[in-house]
């Protein structure tokens, strides 16, 4: 059981004051000092770390995010967002072991939750469990109302299969949800399965929707790279860093492309690892 699968263990709130430090620029200007602990928790409550969550994932941070969904849990365990946005992010880090338990646990809880279902689904499929995979995404569309995530599962399983009704399935979860950020949790997909050409366009379509977002732009530098467009790559990590002057993963990668392409091609998968 590794350190991280660990920490979405609940724990008092209180013994992990000092994780929000690197948080100061969106919390209350009041110090931790004048305030007593009941106080802090009524200023950060469950919606508080959710809104954070939900920033970090935006930004591609999905550390920090695991860890703003594991606090809002153990502020309100009814918070079923912060249990789907747990296992999610576990699966954006690729435990997909530890996703699909805690996705098992939280449907004890939340028995018919649809994007729980998705959420096991998608963890199974990453492990290669391709038919309980299959009854977990049935048990999630067949669930009253539709959102984006299960239709994102699916195709996540499609993929898998190399069966072409995926584009259909994502075609589907961006219909329901056009937030851009579907969008690139899509091209991430895509690029999980090194279909970097298909993640590309939907990269490009988040790009268009939403052209002050600093992660797609990145998202898309990335695609770019890997399809062999490495002008446009350069251009893209370049705007990113206009929109987020701080932002490690394309500073890193504009660096690497220095070095020339022949070696970037290498180097390259030992900055963003799997692409």
């Amino acid at each position: 059981m590794t350190n991280r699968f660990n920490k979405l263990e609940l724990e008092p709130v209180q013994q992990q004051q000092h994780e929000q430090q690197p948080f100061a620029r969106t919390a209350p200007t009041t110090t931790a000092a004048s305030l007593g602990t009941t106080q802090l928790d009524e200023l950060h409550d469950a919606s508080h770390w959710m809104r954070l969550a939900d920033q970090s994932r935006r930004c591609g941070a999905f550390e920090d995010a695991l860890r703003y969904y594991s606090r809002a849990v153990e502020l309100d365990r009814q918070m079923v967002g912060g249990w789907v946005g747990q296992v999610r992010m576990l699966i954006a880090l690729e435990e997909y072991t530890e996703a699909e338990l805690w996705a098992r646990k939280a449907l004890e809880l939340f028995r018919n939750n649809a994007e729980l279902h998705a959420a096991r689904a998608q963890a199974l499929c990453r492990n290669g469990d391709f038919k309980n995979a299959q009854a977990a995404c049935d048990a999630a569309i067949g669930q009253p109302g539709q959102s984006a995530y299960p239709w994102m599962s699916r195709g996540d399983l499609m993929l898998a299969r190399r069966d072409a009704v995926a584009e259909h399935c994502f075609d589907k979860a961006i219909q329901l949800d056009p937030d851009w950020i579907i969008l690139i949790e899509v091209a991430a997909i895509y690029m999980y399965y090194r279909r970097h050409a298909k993640a590309l366009g939907r990269c490009a379509a988040a790009v268009e929707r939403a052209p002050d977002q600093a992660y797609a732009w990145y998202q898309q530098g990335r695609c770019q790279m890997f399809t062999g467009l490495s002008k446009s790559a350069r251009l893209s990590f370049k705007q990113c860093l206009d929109l987020e002057p701080k932002h490690h993963g394309a500073r890193a990668a504009l660096k690497e492309m220095e070095h020339g392409d022949g070696i970037f091609k290498r180097a390259v998968r030992r900055v963003f690892g799997r692409g």
